[in-house]
């Protein structure tokens, strides 16, 4: 997931890194990767809350350079079945 009020272009570089750091690397055939987007810094914050009250193992990334410095910018949740999921990622669309 990413926010899409960041440019394009960055909105692919976070997606590889939340991809990176959410997944054990490994996974089995039938494995799918899902982009998704969200609003704002604001709605990644609560998504990771939501996911961390779940016990949902996720990775919310904090971007290091200028000029998103500090802040919540894309979110990978590691590889699981889709059922414990789809209450907490329904209201996202797909990224377009």
């Amino acid at each position: 997931m990413v926010r899409t009020d960041l440019p394009r272009g960055l909105q692919a570089a976070q997606l590889i890194h939340a991809a990176g750091y959410s997944s054990p690397g490994q996974l089995p055939a039938g494995t799918y990767a899902v982009a998704l987007a969200a609003r704002d810094e604001l709605e990644l914050h609560r998504l990771s809350r939501d996911l961390a009250r779940a016990g949902l193992p996720h990775h919310l990334v904090i971007e290091q350079d200028a000029p998103y410095t500090g802040q919540a910018v894309a979110l990978g949740i590691a590889p699981m079945d889709r059922a414990p999921l789809r209450p907490l990622l329904r209201r996202f669309p797909l990224l377009t």
